[in-house]
This record gives structure tokens, sequence and C-alpha cells, in this order.
């Protein structure tokens, strides 16, 4: 899962960038700030963001503002945004070398933006951000906010008011999310549900029996029942 800050004053603007992610990809989080002391917010708050869209000015009424710009420089004085993704959003050509300049803008749109000058930018985004890190899910434990490694999570299970993560070394329950929307967290190509209960890291996968319907997980020696209304959609991504 990327999580994506886009901070764009223009509500129409903000609202069709935040579209065009979620229908390109389910691996996109937006978080939307129409503000500097929005975005501020949400960059202080306990998320790794993976992309930032960012519009140069924050006031259309003035041309000199240079709001987004202010802002990517608090975000690169972070050590762990070194070398993220930052994309300037500007209506001024005259912007664009100062943003490479200051900032190592990653890329720059400019308005008016079309659909598939974002989707080309967003593809590349998602390449890098494979290449380079682990996919995450963000879980809350006990009030706090942790990421965890989609590759260490062998199963998921549905339980009363909410869902358990079963690691390689422990067993997460995370409250108030159900299966579903853990599912929507995580990668497709990784997870597939497998029962109403349950869903399974195809990769943790030790051996499957669809005439018993059970599925055997990797070194821990639990099973997990497979669903006769899931028994197709899993034998085809099996045997992909």
């Amino acid at each position: 899962m990327v999580h994506v800050l886009i901070l764009e004053d223009d509500r129409t603007s903000r609202e069709a960038l935040a579209q065009i992610l979620l229908e390109f990809s389910k691996d996109f989080y937006i978080h939307k700030a129409s503000s500097y002391e929005e975005a501020k917010d949400l960059l202080d708050a306990e998320i790794r963001y993976g992309l930032f869209l960012l519009d140069v000015n924050l006031n259309g009424n003035d041309r000199e503002d240079i709001g987004g710009i202010i802002f990517a420089r608090e975000v690169r004085e972070k050590y762990y945004y070194t070398f993220t993704p930052i994309v300037m959003i500007t209506a001024i050509g005259a912007m664009e070398m100062q943003a490479y300049r200051e900032i190592h803008c990653y890329e720059y749109i400019m308005k008016p933006f079309y659909r598939e000058q974002v989707e080309i930018l967003l593809a590349k985004v998602l390449e890098k951000e494979n290449q380079e890190r682990p996919a995450m899910v963000n879980v809350k434990k006990d009030g706090i906010n942790y990421q965890i490694k989609c590759e260490d999570i062998q199963y998921i299970e549905a339980v009363p008011r909410g869902c358990a993560l079963h690691l390689k070394k422990e067993v997460w329950k995370v409250p108030y999310v159900t299966l579903t929307q853990m599912m929507k967290k995580l990668p497709d190509k990784m997870f597939v549900q497998c029962h109403r209960m349950f869903a399974v890291n195809v990769n943790e996968i030790e051996y499957y029996d669809m005439v018993n319907r059970m599925i055997r997980i990797k070194g821990c020696g639990d099973s997990v029942e497979i669903g006769v209304t899931y028994k197709a959609v899993l034998g085809r991504r099996l045997n992909a």
C-alpha cells in the first residue's frame, strides 16, 4: 500500500487527482490537504508516505505564492523522505526548474493535467515502489499505528469485532477492521481469500487439497479451510 499526500487548494483539481489514483490502483491510499497547515498536520502523523503530489501555488490569487515548494522543503528535511517521489503541480512554467533545483523534484505536472499524463507517472512510481520497498500494511494496536511487512503475514482470520493477522512469529489482533477491509489494504497478487473467514498469503502455502478443502501453511502446521464458493477463484490463482 502506497500512502499518497495530495496538497492542492483547488477542490476540483484535488478530487480529480484523488479519483485518478483510486481508479488506477487499489495500492494507493489517499490523504488530501487543501492548505499548507493541513498538509503539515498530515506530515507529522505516524504515516510513511510513498508519494507527494504538491500544488506549487496554494493561493490562486497570488501568482508569487510557492507554498507547495515551501512544504516540499520540509518534506525533504526528514531523512526518510530524502528520495521519496515529490511531484509538483503547476500552471506556471517558470516554476519547473526551481522545483528541480531546490527539492530534487521527481516529476512535474502542468495544469490543466490529463488522466493519461497522471497515469504514466503513477505507473513509474508504483514500479519504483515495488522494486525498492517491501509491501507494508498499517495496523493499529493499543492505539498506536504500526507498519507490518505483508510478506510476514501468513494468513488472516476473521474474528469477533475485527480480524487477526497470523504472522510468522506472533498473532496480531486488529480490532474494528473486517477481513474484507483488510484485504483492500493488501497487495492483490500476494493474498487471496479462500473462505469467508480466511485469506492466505499465496507465498506461505505449503500445499493445498481441493478435494478435502484445506490449505496447509508453511512452517507452523496451521491449516485453513477452503470455502465451497471460493474454490474456483482459488484454483485459478494457484494454478496461474
